[in-house]
């Protein structure tokens, strides 16, 4: 089961390149965040004509996840657990069953900036409420995945220029830290299981001309059970992507299980 994350940066901006890239890539399963869009104006008939079963967390203008799935999605949910009076749409989970069952949880992470700062303590709340939901998928010891933009920089090789990001949110120490809390519980970063070093990055600003000068940071992870690790065949990073036809700012990251 070939299982993808795309961060495109609105649903709207990317109508055309993201068909194309179903078409090409053919994943099982895509982790879709920021799509921009409130769940009725979803254009769920472009991918429901490809064969994909459609669930979306929309928003207005901002945020919003979705999953994509050639498999049924059973036992969807909306909104991480924890606060009942947060408003964005930033989280969506879904079983599917191909030759295991697998829940699939899509995330996208507050970006927290300015920090510190109100956003930032935002986003930090938000990662003590992903810990919790991580560990409840731990205790349930069924394979399990937590896929999407998780805006964080785990650590200075993920950065072409770590030291840029120093005072950012993305790689500030409260939030390397409250990442790392989440995969010590017990989970399998999937992309440094399969590779290891600098160099591989998921993200590049539009301006300055950082793809260009590949000046990128890797933020787009997938967290594992250890049920889940047992299957993984394969992680890696679409990077073509981002050189082609009206990109987004972001790469699809992708999994291969044997499920």
């Amino acid at each position: 089961m070939k299982i993808a994350t795309y961060n495109i940066n609105g649903i709207k901006a990317r109508i055309e390149a993201l068909p194309d890239w179903l078409d090409e890539a053919q994943p099982d399963v895509a982790v879709l965040q920021e799509i921009k869009s409130v769940d009725e104006n979803f254009p769920r008939e472009l991918f429901e004509e490809r064969g994909y079963n459609v669930e979306t967390h929309g928003q207005k203008s901002f945020n919003g996840v979705a999953i994509l799935s050639k498999l049924p999605l059973e036992d969807v949910t909306r909104g991480l657990p924890g606060d009942d009076g947060d408003e964005q749409a930033r989280w969506i989970e879904a079983t599917v069953v191909g030759r295991h069952a697998l829940r699939i949880c899509g995330l996208y992470l507050p970006n927290g900036n300015p920090a510190p700062g109100p956003k930032f303590d935002y986003k930090l709340a938000w990662m003590e409420r992903l810990r919790a939901r991580a560990a409840a998928l731990l205790e349930a010891e069924e394979p399990a995945l937590m896929a999407g933009d998780y805006n964080v920089i785990p650590q200075d090789e993920d950065a072409a220029r770590p030291e840029a990001w120093r005072e950012d949110a993305l790689a500030r120490p409260e939030s390397r830290a409250a990442f790392r809390r989440i995969v010590n519980l017990g989970f399998t970063e999937a992309f440094r299981a399969r590779t290891r070093g600098p160099g591989h990055y998921s993200f590049w600003d539009y301006q300055a001309g950082a793809w260009n000068r590949n000046d990128g940071i890797r933020i787009d992870h997938f967290l594992l059970t250890p049920q889940a690790a047992d299957l993984l065949l394969d992680c890696q990073i679409d990077r073509d992507v981002r050189g082609r036809d009206k990109p987004s700012d972001h790469v699809p990251v992708w999994v291969e299980l044997d499920a």
